[in-house]
């Protein structure tokens, strides 16, 4: 039996740049962890699609905008990231991408730290985990957001120290 060739998808994404010039060392961590899973799996990778300094609460980012119109011409066939955080931290929209468009499109979907891949035996069973982890980094992300807009412009004291 032939095995399925799945051209793939790198996806790395990270919402705040950790202050260096250049690419964030988030993102260059994702990028060999996902180079190494793909090499032991037999992976394809097509090419590495980068919102680096981008919110997951909303699609509208340009590494996605542009992995999605690679998924549409057919030049992929599976996306893989680190996690599911990585991918979205938008319960509606991430929950509608994993369980409705990806699987109408037939893309594989591979989450390295959740243990999650679409393709597996078991992954109907673990759609329930799956939904709640995204629930929780939706959740995650409105809470940080709240904290921000809460501090934002003010002066706060940290062990005696004046942080702006």
């Amino acid at each position: 039996m032939k095995q399925q060739i799945y051209n793939t998808a790198l996806y790395l994404r990270l919402s705040r740049d950790d202050e260096l010039q250049g690419e964030s060392s988030s993102i260059t961590t994702q990028r060999s962890m996902l180079h190494l899973y793909a090499k032991e799996h037999h992976l394809n990778v097509i090419d590495e699609y980068i919102d680096d300094g981008w919110s997951g609460t909303n699609f509208d980012r340009p590494g996605f905008e542009r992995m999605m119109n690679d998924v549409r011409a057919g030049k992929i066939n599976c996306i893989l990231v680190k996690d599911f955080s990585r991918f979205g931290r938008n319960y509606i929209e991430t929950g509608n991408y994993l369980e409705k468009i990806l699987p109408f499109m037939k893309v594989r979907f591979v989450s390295v730290c959740d243990n999650y891949d679409s393709f597996a035996p078991d992954a109907k069973n673990q759609e329930l985990s799956m939904n709640i982890k995204n629930l929780v980094n939706d959740a995650y992300a409105k809470d940080i957001n709240e904290k921000f807009d809460q501090y934002e412009g003010k002066q706060v004291s940290v062990a005696g120290r004046i942080l702006s």
